[in-house]
């Protein structure tokens, strides 16, 4: 089993209310189409959408997914990175610290797993290289008779 990092401890998005980072990113959407005389309509249709899809990424009410981000920097000249060009430091900040103690918090529980520890990476190794199947399978019951009688000993 793989450890995966999740969004469990972030601040979660109130129900309406866009994320910051996709507001800044749709207000420079908004710009670039503007600077270039480019319509709603005409960006969206370059790019297979409707108008009111632009709209709602530049608000920021939908997220633009990496794909959509990339068609966009092409059709309007621009990188990637000019959409998160000039994002203030509270944006950054904030988010930074979120994630990063989202991401403390998913190592300390990867390291304390079981499942990611040498020891048993190497047992489940081991065991796989056993070519004979009846064995194989006498060895896993025997572990299970073990891992009961453990069990049985510590509830008493």
């Amino acid at each position: 089993m793989v450890a995966v990092a999740s969004t469990k401890g972030l601040p979660k998005k109130q129900p309406g209310q866009p994320n910051p980072i996709d507001i800044h990113v749709g207000a420079r959407l908004r710009q670039r189409r503007t600077l270039l005389g480019m319509s709603q309509g005409k960006l969206g249709e370059t790019v297979g959408l409707t108008f009111q899809q632009i709209q709602k990424y530049e608000r920021g009410s939908n997220r633009i997914g990496a794909s959509r981000l990339y068609d966009l920097s092409r059709v309007l000249d621009v990188s990637i990175a000019y959409f998160f060009e000039g994002m203030s430091n509270e944006i950054v900040s904030d988010r930074y610290q979120e994630v990063t103690k989202q991401l403390s918090a998913d190592v300390s529980a990867f390291e304390t797993d079981d499942m990611t520890r040498r020891e048993t990476l190497e047992l489940v190794r081991n065991y796989y290289k056993i070519s004979n199947p009846s064995v194989r399978r006498r060895f896993f019951e025997l572990a299970k008779v073990l891992t009961d009688e453990e069990t049985a000993k510590k509830k008493s």
